[in-house]
């Protein structure tokens, strides 16, 4: 869908590496080898992001660090729209929030890197029907058309210690405070 909006491939992964994790950080020969394209064509959009206002650089030795603009006045609209362009509304709105007892939600794997995939990696922090679960996400796939992969954890269980230890560490998507 976001692709009859925005035409530039380049663009629309940018925007996903950046936007929906707001710690992400990354330099143009990084990006070069990530998404597979020539420097030039990446240059071009971090200068457009950059001008905008909506990137912010940093000058770490020879390279040139980007990382999201969380102040910009756009930023949560746009952190919206990667969200929904994902399934994670989705995701949020008909399984977690319909299974009573889950206490937090991470996003793991690709997604929490800003890298596109077919499939989301969550961790639901949280005492739930599995089989009920189970029967909920197959409903969300079918919606958002991605495959999702959870692992479920009592709350006790996942720790801070555990966050600590994963790299990247999972960006928190909602918890029961929301």
């Amino acid at each position: 869908m976001i692709e009859t909006l925005i035409s530039s491939k380049t663009r629309i992964k940018l925007l996903l590496k950046f936007f929906l994790n707001s710690n992400t950080t990354a330099y143009l020969r990084n990006l070069e080898a990530e998404f597979g394209e020539s420097s030039n064509a990446i240059r071009v959009e971090l200068n457009r992001f950059e001008q905008a206002g909506m990137l912010q650089s940093k000058q770490e030795g020879n390279k040139k660090i980007f990382q999201v603009n969380a102040r910009h006045p756009l930023f949560q609209e746009i952190h919206s729209i990667v969200r929904k362009y994902i399934g994670l509304d989705q995701i949020l709105e008909n399984v977690i929030k319909q299974l009573g007892n889950v206490e937090r939600v991470y996003l793991t794997g690709d997604f929490s890197r800003g890298q596109d995939a077919e499939v989301i990696d969550l961790i639901i922090v949280g005492e739930v029907n599995r089989s009920y679960l189970a029967v909920l996400t197959e409903k969300a796939e079918k919606i958002i058309q991605r495959k999702i992969r959870y692992l479920n954890y009592a709350g006790a269980e996942f720790t801070q210690r555990e966050i600590d230890r994963m790299t990247p560490p999972p960006l928190l998507l909602w918890s029961w405070d929301n």
